[in-house]
């Protein structure tokens, strides 16, 4: 039976392989929780949150797997006899796995044709089979050596209530099924992986806090990748080639996380500009402890105040735009050059940042704040595990890539973002403004609203769900429609160029005639200015009285 992603998938590619995943295990935040970030980022996946409920399955069911990047039907397996109800990339257990793809060895792509599990396949049965990382990782693992890995190089965040662990796998070329390490990040630390392999050498005899594949460094030594020590080995160095590239595209997304809570951080920025060989570690232990809206906002990451940050050259144009069109490589003068690669970035289909506690019932301990489109302009919404009705605005079927609903929260937030890529610095404050308000709300008002939850849900179940269905039904119905509003007073306000007064309550100002006071004509920096001098001369100089008059 088709699930429900698998249904929207048949209708063409949504491929999501360069992806972000920031980690803070529950001593690493200020509230306790798990906390998991995903952005799937892909220029053609819809901004949708989908649910797969639980179900009895009778002997004999099979399940199709539908390959995530293209909606191709990949073969079926055995259904087990119960699976657990999803919301997004979380189950009813609070179980939440993300990733981010990075390729590897094209040699090691699966060159079987029999192999029917890809990455995506792999997270969503997990979800439905197990209650913990480590169940996750076994159903995971198992599933590759029984039917074969279809996927390139992935990394994986697991967590659970109580565990975070990264997973990273790759295939074996003509040999079936796939080599992968796991690694627990300790409590107290925080990681993160962005379509780079990140771990390294590790105690492979710490049974208790690192797995993987029996053959993981026998396959390395008869491919010819490795010939040192076991204990020397390096899953990244061995399964996956580095370049400056590929280090300041994808490291320096983590780097930039790190360097936000430990004051040691900024000493990995050389192994992100290719200057060093020593690697960024896997994890760090912080200063601090990270909050749920710091995790927010380090979603909306452009590198700000570090040498990649993208606001300040020439790319950015006049209004400081920290955004670069696709391709990322070109070459001028037979050189090649590359854009900056940030966190936040325009072709995001979905985000979110989840949270797993173990000091709430899973139906209210489980949440993912979730958001559509470029991370930077999104708003988070709490989704808990226990929802069984997705809210119509981010709901399945409400639009698609190619077609516009005015009702759907991606492209709302679609409609305030291509105003905003524009003219960036002076739209950002009344996004800034509006987001915050929103999100400050959901967030203020958890702790009193779950302990109401939790009470309920001991009392009146029933009552429990129809309450969480519609206070997220709300949540997702007022962001759109506040960004619907957003939108049309960026295009009022900032029409042709000029830039209407508003009062403190940002309404915008009429005469005592009842007319429209004048606009203000924000113009250019003087970077910008300066620019046009340098690449055309003289050809708009005001020559003033200097020149000859005119003969009549």
């Amino acid at each position: 039976m088709l699930t429900a992603l698998a249904a929207a998938l048949l209708g063409g590619a949504q491929t999501a392989d360069a992806c972000t995943n920031l980690i803070a295990t529950k001593g690493a935040t200020t509230d306790g929780s798990n906390m998991v970030t995903y952005a799937a980022d892909s220029h053609s996946l819809y901004g949708e949150l989908y649910r797969q409920p639980a179900a009895d399955h009778p002997k004999g069911a099979m399940r199709k797997v539908i390959e995530w990047d293209t909606g191709k039907h990949l073969g079926d397996i055995p259904e087990v006899p119960h699976t657990y109800s999803t919301v997004g990339n979380m189950n009813e257990h609070q179980l939440v796995i993300a990733e981010s793809t990075w390729g590897g060895r094209e040699e090691l792509a699966d060159t079987t044709g029999q192999s029917i599990i890809d990455y995506g396949s792999l997270m969503y049965i997990a979800l439905q089979r197990a209650k913990t990382a480590r169940e996750a990782i076994d159903v995971m693992t198992g599933l590759v050596d029984k039917y074969g890995y279809a996927s390139s190089g992935e990394s994986f965040s697991i967590a659970d209530k109580n565990e975070v662990w990264v997973m990273e796998m790759i295939g074996k070329g003509a040999e079936k099924g796939a080599v992968w390490i796991a690694v627990r990040i300790p409590d107290g630390a925080i990681s993160g992986h962005a379509n780079q392999p990140r771990i390294r050498k590790v105690n492979l005899k710490d049974k208790e806090n690192v797995r993987y594949s029996k053959d993981l460094i026998s396959f390395a030594r008869k491919k010819g990748y490795f010939n040192g020590k076991d204990e020397d080995f390096s899953f990244a160095d061995t399964y996956e080639v580095f370049d400056h590239g590929t280090l300041r595209g994808c490291d320096a997304r983590v780097w930039s996380y790190f360097r936000r809570f430990s004051k040691d951080a900024d000493k990995y920025y050389a192994w992100c500009n290719g200057e060093s060989a020593d690697p960024m570690p896997l994890y760090i232990f912080p200063d601090r402890k990270v909050s749920l809206a710091e995790m927010q906002e380090r979603m909306r990451d452009h590198f700000e105040d570090t040498p990649f940050d993208m606001h300040n050259d020439i790319g950015a144009g006049p209004n400081h735009v920290p955004y670069r069109w696709r391709p990322m490589d070109y070459e001028v003068d037979g050189k090649k050059y590359m854009h900056e690669r940030a966190i936040a970035t325009q072709q995001t289909g979905w985000s979110f940042v989840s949270q797993s506690r173990d000091f709430l019932p899973d139906e209210v301990g489980g949440v993912l704040w979730f958001g559509t489109d470029d991370t930077d302009f999104t708003v988070y919404m709490p989704m808990y595990c226990s929802l069984t009705e997705i809210p119509r605005e981010i709901a399945h079927g409400n639009g698609d890539m190619n077609t516009f609903s005015i009702d759907s929260n991606f492209w709302m937030n679609n409609w305030v973002a291509n105003q905003a890529y524009h003219r960036y610095d002076l739209m950002i404050p009344d996004i800034r403004r509006v987001q915050g308000a929103l999100e400050k709300e959901m967030q203020s008002t958890r702790p009193e609203r779950e302990a109401a939850y939790v009470a309920m849900l001991k009392e009146n179940p029933a009552g429990f769900r129809e309450a969480v269905n519609a206070e997220c039904a709300g949540f997702a119905k007022k962001a759109t429609d506040s960004y619907r509003d957003l939108a049309q007073f960026l295009l009022v306000r900032f029409m042709d160029g000029n830039m209407k007064k508003v009062d403190e309550n940002h309404k915008f100002i009429y005469s005592a005639d009842g007319m429209p006071i004048y606009p203000e004509f924000p113009g250019y920096n003087k970077e910008y200015y300066e620019q046009i001098v340098k690449s055309t001369g003289g050809h708009f100089l005001d020559k003033g009285s200097d020149i000859a008059p005119r003969r009549k």
